[in-house]
C-alpha cells in the first residue's frame, strides 16, 4: 500500500479569481451581462469569457469593465484579496491519480484526508 500523500496546494489563477469576482459583483447589482458589456464597450461573449476565467483582460479592458460596474481597480483588488484570504483551494490526488479540488477555510490549518480503495 502506498503511503498517504499530503494534499497539494493549488494557487488559483488570477483570471479565474478575477472572473468570479466580476461576475459576483455584476449579479449583486442585478445587471445582465449584455448591459455591462455594452457600457464597457466589449462584446458580451468576451465579457462572459472574462467572467468564466477563460480570458485575461488587458488593463484597459479591466478598467472599462470595472468602470461599467461602478468599481475602481482598488475595489476589485481589495475584494479579490479578501476573497483569497478567506479560503484556500487544495487538490487531493485520488487513487486513480486524478486531482480533486476542494475549498478549505484558511483558518482550518492542516488537512488530513484518507483514501479508501
Amino acid at each position: 500500500m502506498e503511503p498517504a500523500r499530503e494534499p497539494m496546494e493549488l494557487e488559483s489563477l488570477w483570471r479565474e479569481v478575477l472572473g468570479e469576482y466580476l461576475r459576483s459583483e455584476r449579479k449583486k447589482q442585478r445587471r445582465i451581462l449584455t448591459e455591462v458589456a455594452a457600457v464597457a464597450g466589449v462584446s458580451p461573449q468576451y465579457l462572459s469569457e472574462i467572467e468564466r476565467g477563460r480570458k485575461e483582460p488587458s488593463s484597459e479592458i479591466l478598467a472599462a469593465v470595472t468602470g461599467a460596474l461602478g468599481l475602481t481597480l482598488f475595489d476589485v483588488t481589495a475584494g479579490i484579496a479578501t476573497q483569497l484570504a478567506s479560503s484556500r483551494e487544495v487538490a487531493v490526488i485520488t487513487s486513480t491519480g486524478s486531482p480533486v479540488r476542494s475549498s478549505v477555510p484558511a483558518s482550518s490549518g492542516r488537512v488530513q484526508l484518507r483514501l479508501v480503495a
